[in-house]
C-alpha cells in the first residue's frame, strides 16, 4: 500500500541549476523507492528551469503563505510524512501542520546550515576571523528552534553535524547525516572519460543566485586568475552558472581569457571538457555541488578549506586544498601542466565519490532511521522536551502573525 509524502518546497527544484536542486531530487527517488506516493507543493514561483515533477509521478500543487485554504488542502492528504525543505517553510507550514495531521512524521532537510553561512559571510565582509559571535546570530536562533520542532532532521555535511553537536548541543537523536545521494561510478564508465590530453582549459560553476559563488567568481577575475594568466598566457577560464546577472556578465573578457558562458544545459558535458575545476570559496556552508560534479567527471579540482569541508573525510583530495591566492595559482599551474599528477588526483576523486557518496549505504540506513521513528514518534516527542516547548511558545506567534495576515489580506486593510 502506498504511502504519502509531502514535500513543502522553499523553491521548485532545479537540478540543472543548483546542488540544492539535485539533492531534493535524490531524496524524492529514495522516498519513491520506499513506496511513498509524493505531493510537492509550494509556495514560490516556478521558473523555466524548474524540473517536470509529474514526469516522475510525483504530484504538483501550489500552495499559499498565510492562508487557511492549505488546512484543508493538508487535512484531506494526511501524509504520512511532511518533509520542509529548509527551516523557513517549517516556520511557515510546521504549526499547521502539528494541527491539522498530529501524526505525520516531521523532517526537515536543511540543505545546508543556513547561520552558518549567514556568520561566515559577515565575518567575511567585516574582515574578521570567524567565531561563535558571528555563529550565534539571529538565524541560527530560528534555525535551530526549527530543527528541535521537527521529528528528524536532514545534515549534508559531517562538519555541520559536529557544529550541532558541539556548538549548539542538539541531541544526536534529531539529526541524520545524509550526504549527496549517488550511483557509484563503474569502471566502465571511468574509462569512457575525457583523458587529459583531449581536455583543456579551466572550468567553475555555479548559481549565480548563491552569494558564495559570485563572491568566487570576482575573486578569481580580481585577483587569482591574472596570477595564473602569468604562467599560461593562452589558457582560457570557462564559467557556468544559471542566473547570471548583468553584474557578472560584465565581467566577461575574451583578450583575458574570461569567459562567461552562462547556463550549462549538460553539466557533465562541459565539465569533461575542461582540465582543471576552480572553486576559490571564501565563505559559505554545506557540501559543494560543483566539486562532487567535477570527481563524478574525472575533472581534478582546487578549492580552499571552506570548499573542501565535510567533502573528502580521511581521503587523499582530487586537488589541492589552498587559501592563499599565490599559492592557489601555483597549484592550478602544477595540475594542469603534470599529467602524472593530474592523473593520480583524478583517481583520488573516483576514490571519495565511490566511498563518500553511495547511495546504496545511506538509502539503507535513512529508511532504517524513518521507519523507527514513525514507530516510536510518541516517545520520542515526548522526550523531545525543548521541542515541545518551542512548539507551544514560538509557533503560536507564527500563527497568529499568519492568521493576522490572512485577515488583512483577505479585507484589504492597510496599516
Amino acid at each position: 500500500m502506498a504511502k504519502e509524502l509531502l514535500i513543502i518546497g522553499f523553491v521548485w527544484p532545479e537540478p540543472k541549476s543548483s546542488a540544492a536542486g539535485g539533492r531534493m531530487m535524490q531524496l524524492m527517488r529514495f522516498f519513491q523507492t520506499q513506496n511513498y506516493q509524493i505531493t510537492f507543493a509550494s509556495p514560490c514561483a516556478k521558473s523555466d528551469n524548474a524540473f517536470d515533477l509529474e514526469s516522475i509521478g510525483v504530484v504538483q500543487v501550489a500552495i499559499e503563505l498565510n492562508h487557511s485554504s492549505f488546512d484543508g488542502f493538508v487535512k484531506e492528504l494526511n501524509p504520512n510524512i511532511v518533509l520542509f525543505d529548509r527551516f523557513m517553510m517549517e516556520e511557515q507550514f510546521g504549526w499547521r501542520i502539528a494541527e491539522q495531521c498530529p501524526d505525520a512524521l516531521r523532517i526537515l532537510d536543511t540543505e545546508d546550515l543556513h547561520c552558518l553561512r549567514k556568520g561566515r559571510h559577515q565575518a567575511f565582509k567585516d574582515g574578521k576571523p570567524f567565531d561563535l559571535s558571528y555563529l550565534y546570530n539571529d538565524t541560527a536562533k530560528r534555525e535551530i528552534a526549527s530543527i528541535y520542532r521537527s521529528d528528524l532532521s536532514l545534515i549534508i555535511s559531517e562538519a555541520e553535524m559536529e557544529i550541532l553537536k558541539n556548538d549548539f548541543k542538539v541531541s544526536d537523536d534529531l539529526l541524520v547525516y545524509l550526504p549527496f545521494l549517488l550511483d557509484e561510478i563503474s569502471e566502465e564508465n571511468i574509462q569512457k572519460l575525457s583523458k587529459f590530453e583531449d581536455r583543456q582549459h579551466f572550468i567553475t560553476i555555479g548559481n549565480f543566485l548563491h552569494e558564495p559563488n559570485y563572491n568566487a567568481v570576482l575573486y578569481l577575475k580580481e585577483t587569482i586568475w591574472p596570477l595564473i594568466r602569468k604562467q599560461l598566457p593562452i589558457a582560457e577560464l570557462h564559467i557556468y552558472g544559471a542566473y547570471a546577472s548583468q553584474k557578472v556578465n560584465q565581467l566577461h573578457n575574451e583578450k583575458e581569457g574570461f569567459l562567461i558562458k552562462g547556463f550549462a544545459d549538460d553539466v557533465n558535458e562541459v565539465m569533461q571538457q575542461a582540465k582543471v575545476c576552480l572553486a576559490p570559496i571564501r565563505f559559505g556552508a554545506g557540501l559543494k555541488g560543483k566539486l562532487v560534479d567535477a570527481m563524478q567527471n574525472g575533472t581534478p579540482c582546487i578549492t580552499t578549506s571552506i570548499g573542501a569541508e565535510g567533502m573528502f573525510g580521511n581521503l587523499d583530495v582530487n586537488g589541492f586544498i589552498e587559501d592563499e591566492p599565490d599559492a592557489f595559482a601555483n597549484k592550478v599551474v602544477q595540475l594542469y601542466l603534470d599529467e602524472n599528477l593530474w592523473k593520480e588526483k583524478q583517481l583520488n576523486g573516483f576514490q571519495i565519490f565511490n566511498n563518500r557518496f553511495n547511495k546504496a549505504e545511506f538509502q539503507q540506513e535513512l529508511a532504517s532511521i524513518v521507519d523507527e521513528t514513525i514507530q516510536q514518534l510518541h516517545s520520542k516527542r515526548l522526550n523531545n522536551f525543548t521541542g515541545n516547548m518551542l512548539q507551544h511558545h514560538a509557533m503560536q506567534s507564527t500563527k497568529f502573525m499568519s492568521k493576522w495576515i490572512e485577515e488583512k489580506n483577505s479585507n484589504n486593510l492597510k496599516f
